[in-house]
């Protein structure tokens, strides 16, 4: 295995973990602004009031979106071990 072909390993790692955990994070990330705005409205500095409804929506998306990140991590895992051989 030469350096390209293990930059390239990495290269594609990288890329399918940020593809994978993307709609999660989004949503995290869209969930918190709008909590943070809500909450500078109303002036409810309450952490739990923040954190409650953000988990809540990651794990709903999580189990939404389960089966597609399951399909993507097996199409890696597949492709990663098919090109074994070639690698080597």
């Amino acid at each position: 295995m030469d350096i390209q072909s293990a930059i390239d390993l990495g290269r594609q790692a990288i890329m399918t973990c940020l593809v994978v955990s993307a709609p999660v994070l989004i949503t995290g990330l869209a969930a918190a602004i709008v909590i943070g705005l809500l909450q500078s409205i109303t002036q409810i500095q309450e952490a739990t009031v923040a954190f409650v409804p953000k988990i809540v929506l990651m794990i709903l998306v999580l189990s939404l979106t389960l089966p597609w990140i399951a399909t993507q991590l097996v199409e890696y895992c597949r492709e990663l071990f098919l090109t074994i051989p070639e690698r080597l």
